[in-house]
């Protein structure tokens, strides 16, 4: 059985930080990337505060450049789901579909999954039109979209969007918890609305698959009538597919320099560019000394 040095989950921008500087080390570790590479970095609209780049740059060309890079270095990424990842006999236990591969050391950089609507009855004939990221909705043209949420991220997918669309952003509270400067910016674009206290009561599909929403708010109700409704009420770390028994040996795991968790999936709120990439390098560096003194 060929046992792999390092299994990452997950190729963000941490998964691909801790693999790219691990590579330098000449350690050539397998990443697992479900989706697509670069995760959130594919809903920004724009990243200000990664260093380089004047002026910011959109999560899209920041993703080109990450890929351009994985295939510089030609990287080992596995486009499938790790569906169980567990820990026996001193090794990390990587499942997918098809095989199993053990690994000495392994680096959870799955980062978040979104909260879905639990209140809310999403009915059948227009489920495919309630989406939780806006990468898939990028080329859309004159359409009229409704985003649910009150912190950066409902108002960076709204400023995306909002280039080409009509965008309602719907504040279930009053007060919204984003950057100040992303409020001023969506608030000076003709194309989004801003609603705050306005909470939906229902969805009800129309015909050609258009949504009506009916909404409560302090004047009354409301109705908006969208082709698309996006979902931006929070993120959790996404750690579905960490066994239980590994879960409990987690702690211990870390503390012996086998296991790293990094970027989004550990950081909570501090949802950056710039940090999980730190956090990938710094934790590869680590790895690379775990294999110095233990291999």
């Amino acid at each position: 059985m060929n046992i792999e040095d390092v299994i990452i989950v997950g190729a963000g921008p941490g998964g691909l930080a801790a693999a790219l500087q691990l590579e330098r080390y000449g350690i050539k570790p397998i990443l697992f990337e479900q989706a697509r590479l670069g995760g959130l970095l594919n809903n920004a609209n724009l990243v200000e505060n990664y260093p380089g780049f004047p002026g910011g740059i959109s999560g899209t060309e920041l993703v080109n450049l990450f890929s351009d890079q994985v295939a510089a270095y030609q990287l080992n990424i596995k486009k499938s789901r790790l569906e169980n990842l567990d820990y026996a006999d001193g090794l990390f236990l990587g499942s997918t579909e098809g095989e199993t591969i053990p690994s000495r050391v392994a680096v959870i950089a799955s980062g978040t999954k979104p909260r879905k609507f639990t209140d809310l009855e999403i009915p059948k004939q227009v489920q495919h039109r309630v989406l939780y990221e806006i990468y898939p909705l990028l080329d859309e043209r004159g359409k009229r979209i409704a985003i649910v949420g009150a912190g950066d991220a409902a108002f960076d997918y709204a400023l995306n969007l909002g280039k080409n669309n009509q965008v309602y952003i719907l504040n279930r509270g009053q007060v919204s918890s984003c950057l100040p400067l992303l409020k001023d910016r969506a608030g000076s674009i003709p194309n989004i609305e801003y609603h705050q206290e306005t909470r939906i009561s229902k969805i009800n599909p129309l015909q050609n698959y258009l949504i009506l929403l009916d909404c409560l708010s302090p004047t009354g109700p409301k109705t908006f009538t969208v082709d698309f409704l996006v979902g931006a009420i929070g993120r959790d770390p996404n750690l579905d597919f960490v066994s239980g028994h590994l879960m409990e040996k987690a702690i211990q795991l870390a503390n012996s320099r086998q296991l790293y968790h990094v970027g989004d999936v550990a950081n909570g709120l501090y949802r950056q560019t710039a940090i999980a990439v730190g956090d990938g390098i710094l934790n590869a560096m680590k790895i690379y000394q775990y294999f110095q003194e233990n291999v």
